[in-house]
């Protein structure tokens, strides 16, 4: 290879990826996506299960705070439990991340081009065909970003996250004035208690609790691009976590004051336009929507990059081809593996286009990608709680976060996944699980071509 083996290192500071790890979990559009079905779900306790879900949550980025002080790697999952548990199970944790930030694509950009089309010919919204084709054009726009390098990347991820945290901060400071006199569901601090729910109720709520939290994690796939690798990252990591919890609780507040169970179904995906022209009427609606608009185009930029860089290390390692291990001489970026996730993204959005409606396509995303962040997740975790497992002895605060918190958590997710398995229709089975078993080919296919070489 005639090309740097390394990416551009020291790239990246700590307020850059604060920003990032914010961005990747998609603030406004997940409140935007998610919150009419997790209040579907759980109703007035949904703070209960987001709080519950986000304490869990912040086992698994303890455990990616301290595997990333023993092995800054861009890979992180992969590279961690390849490390503990051996190159198999690493390359399915990979593999699972691979194929839900695939899947990702749909369930993002979809959004993405709805809220162009709300603001630009809302008319058209309801056509899966145009929903697409905007969906393609804003895909393209961000691989486009990210292979010209990181630098301009966290630049227009900065600038996306500053506008969309404004609009954000001015929706919520108008709510707390004006919903708590007339409240739609009438408040109650036991919104906020777990002991409130039934473990039927609270295990089909989590699920959903914990596609809200996903994404934060891009911070330590940028390692390897961030100034004091092996902690730099990790600080993101804690602080986007405390930021999330936070806004995420507050938010679900607001949706709950603000708007009845009526409102909340009629509007669906569209809960901070239907709060915002509550609040201000329709013209500040539509800019609500560019918070929206804004924060789905700068998740599926974090979803790039996770893609990317896990590809790379992945081949970097000989798991996969070579191939996506090449970086482009100029930009140091991983652009065969940009090229490839765009190629992805395309064939995904086209397959999608032929499902009847966008809910649909929407629906079936969010629950089998779900399904994938438990399981490279809570690998993630258990491999933490091995590969510190002599910590135990140590202080009580270095056993719960080295060990049993991570080790908890991880167990954790992996109950809700296969708790949630007979409640998926077998579409979302399929993508869910076969997405994750269908690496077994790529997988034997290159031991095949490895063991080959070496009998050569």
């Amino acid at each position: 290879m005639d090309q740097p083996v390394k990416l551009n290192a020291d790239s990246l500071g700590i307020t850059e990826s604060v920003i990032m790890g914010i961005a990747g979990t998609a603030p406004a559009y997940s409140i935007e996506i998610t919150t009419s079905t997790i209040i579907g779900t759980a109703g007035t306790l949904s703070p209960a299960s987001i709080l519950v879900c986000g304490l869990i949550m912040f086992g698994i980025a303890y455990a990616f705070i301290n595997m990333n002080r023993a092995l800054a790697s861009a890979g992180t999952s992969y590279s961690w439990v390849s490390m503990v548990f051996g190159r198999t199970l690493g390359f399915f944790a990979g593999w699972a991340l691979l194929v839900l930030c695939c899947v990702f694509m749909v369930s993002a950009m979809i959004p993405a081009a709805n809220a162009t089309l709300l603001i630009f010919d809302r008319p058209m919204m309801n056509n899966v065909h145009d929903v697409t084709l905007i969906a393609a054009a804003w895909l393209t726009f961000v691989s486009a970003v990210v292979v010209k390098g990181i630098k301009l990347t966290s630049h227009v991820q900065v600038l996306m996250t500053i506008v969309e945290g404004v609009i954000l901060f001015a929706i919520i400071v108008a709510s707390f004035f004006v919903f708590p006199h007339a409240p739609q569901h009438a408040f109650s601090l036991s919104w906020f208690s777990p002991l409130a729910f039934t473990p039927q109720a609270f295990a089909n709520s989590a699920l959903v609790s914990i596609f809200f939290f996903y994404g934060w994690d891009v911070t330590m796939n940028l390692s390897e691009e961030t100034r004091d690798s092996n902690r730099t990252p990790g600080r993101a990591a804690f602080w986007s976590m405390v930021f999330l919890m936070v806004f995420f609780l507050i938010f679900i507040v607001i949706a709950l004051l603000g708007l009845s169970d009526a409102e909340i179904q009629h509007y669906n995906t569209n809960i901070i336009f239907a709060i915002a022209e509550k609040l201000f009427g329709p013209t500040w609606g539509y800019v609500a929507i560019v918070a929206v608009l804004l924060s789905t185009v700068g998740t599926v930029e974090t979803q790039v990059l996770q893609f990317t860089r896990t590809l790379f290390a992945k081949s970097r390692d000989g798991a996969l081809h070579p191939r996506y291990a090449r970086l482009h001489p100029r930009w140091q970026t991983p652009h065969v593996a940009i090229f490839f996730i765009w190629v992805a993204g395309m064939v995904l959005l086209l397959m999608s286009s032929y499902l009847p409606t966008i809910n649909v396509i929407l629906q079936d995303s969010i629950t089998a990608i779900g399904f994938q962040i438990c399981f490279y997740l809570g690998l993630t975790g258990m491999a933490c709680g091995w590969y510190y497992r002599k910590t135990l002895t140590q202080s009580p605060w270095v056993a719960v976060t080295h060990v049993i918190w991570p080790v908890v958590s991880g167990v954790f997710l992996f109950f809700i996944a296969l708790y949630s398995v007979p409640t998926f229709d077998w579409v979302t089975n399929i993508v869910g699980m076969g997405g994750i078993a269908i690496g077994a080919i790529p997988l034997m296919l290159n031991r095949k071509k490895i063991w080959g070489a070496r009998a050569a």
